[in-house]
């Protein structure tokens, strides 16, 4: 990994020092708007095409038959169900903290407004199936989908070898009783949930959500519109804050793990000891030789994207840190409560030495489904929210209505919308009699 010497330099300008893969999602871009068009015009077809040029399976079946789904659970080792029921749990819990209480304002007698949030009748969750499969994932966005009371939910995941899908995702559907399954992958299968295809029996979703690769993303830009999105889920990314008493072993292993995920990872160290930032230097190229994937991490570390930042301070490391907008950061200082309170952009915050963001994958309880590429300074993570719509529901009795009948008058008058007003006078006239 490389290190940049960012002292001095004002944080926004500091993060700009730290690309991200801007033009390979412009490319992207344009990519997946020609495949969601492909898709809604001509349906099955595109998705067979698809999915012998992407994955090199021909013949499939796009809908996976349910007995296929049962099977797979009964197919799971024991230890992998009761780790994949925990995690169920986990997320369930702390969803159901997610869904906002119904309320209702009284603004006078017989006045009152009430906020109550309804679910959408249908939703999409891509699962990724290309480097790694993600069964975690399934459950990431399942379960805050059924928390929030959606009634249906799709799953499209890209076909293995075999033509199905992933027999552990397969499972995760099967525990969580979905059944609607669909062997497709990428941008296709973004476009197939939002548009619909008729001929795979196919309803077209009201929420599209999931992670996945650039032309996921970008297929998501492309249905925006016609159904609503989550974040747009790039390359992943972590940001560490730390000072010197940080372990520089586990620093680097935290680092070394987001990496592990694509050669556009970005691991970023944000540090004011230069003791820590050398120590962590020869930490993650032990670390990163030493593990499984080490040509596709070590790729991810020495991109453009990833590095150790050297910075003035933690108010400074603090202030790099919003600017950048990680999908991850994690806190490893003295005191990372303390912290906190000048921490504001990011996708999560994980505290202390003793909470990778590794926990966070798989079974903190939170959602791993977070923004990347710096939306985190105006999006929010997958959750029960995600699926909600908040509706306002207004009930005046006529005396109500006319305790506020001349302003909305006077209002309507401003606005050169006399038919505003007269909709409320109308109420008040003398009845017309024959």
């Amino acid at each position: 990994m490389r290190t940049i010497d960012l002292r001095g330099v004002p944080a926004r300008e500091a993060a700009t020092r730290l690309p991200r893969a801007a033009a390979a999602f412009d490319h992207a871009l344009q990519v997946a708007g020609d495949v969601v068009i492909d898709v809604r015009e001509r349906g099955e077809a595109s998705l067979r095409e698809q999915a012998e040029r992407f994955d090199g399976v021909t013949g499939h079946e796009i809908r996976v038959p349910a007995d296929r789904i049962r099977a797979a659970v009964d197919a799971l080792p024991a230890d992998v169900r009761a780790a994949l029921e925990k995690t169920i749990d986990r997320v369930r819990r702390a969803s159901a903290a997610q869904v906002p209480t119904p309320t209702v304002t009284t603004l006078g007698p017989g006045a009152t407004v009430g906020q109550r949030w309804q679910p959408v009748r249908r939703a999409g969750v891509y699962i990724p199936g290309g480097k790694a499969v993600y069964p975690s994932s399934a459950v990431m966005n399942i379960v805050p989908a059924q928390v929030a009371g959606v009634a249906q939910v799709a799953l499209a995941s890209p076909p293995q070898p075999d033509g199905s899908v992933n027999e552990t995702i397969l499972a995760v559907a099967g525990l969580l009783g979905v059944d609607e399954v669909y062997a497709m992958g990428g941008a296709g299968a973004i476009g197939a949930l939002a548009h619909g295809v008729a001929e795979i029996g196919l309803e077209p979703v009201d929420v599209v959500t999931g992670p996945g690769n650039n032309y996921v993303a970008a297929a998501k830009r492309h249905v925006a519109g016609v159904v609503a999105t989550d974040a747009e889920a790039g390359a992943t990314e972590i940001l560490i804050i730390a000072d010197d008493t940080a372990d520089p072993v586990i620093v680097a292993a935290d680092l070394v793990s987001q990496a592990e995920h694509d050669e556009q990872a970005g691991a970023v160290l944000v540090t004011w000891s230069a003791t820590l930032a050398v120590a962590v230097e020869e930490a993650v190229a032990a670390a990163a030789s030493a593990t499984r994937h080490s040509a596709r991490v070590n790729a991810a570390l020495a991109g453009p994207q990833s590095a150790i930042v050297l910075v003035d301070d933690l108010a400074a490391a603090a202030a790099f840190s919003d600017a950048y907008a990680p999908e991850h950061l994690e806190v490893q200082t003295a005191d990372p409560e303390g912290a906190l309170a000048l921490l504001h952009n990011a996708g999560a915050i994980f505290l202390g030495a003793h909470t990778p963001v590794s926990l966070g994958d798989y079974l903190a309880g939170s959602n791993h489904v977070l923004p990347t590429g710096g939306q985190a300074r105006y999006a929010a993570g997958l959750g029960a929210y995600t699926f909600l719509r908040p509706q306002q529901v207004i009930s005046y009795d006529r005396a109500a209505l006319a305790e506020v009948a001349d302003a909305i008058v006077v209002l309507a008058e401003t606005e050169q919308l006399p038919a505003h007003g007269e909709a409320v006078t109308a109420r008040f006239a003398a009845p017309t009699t024959v």
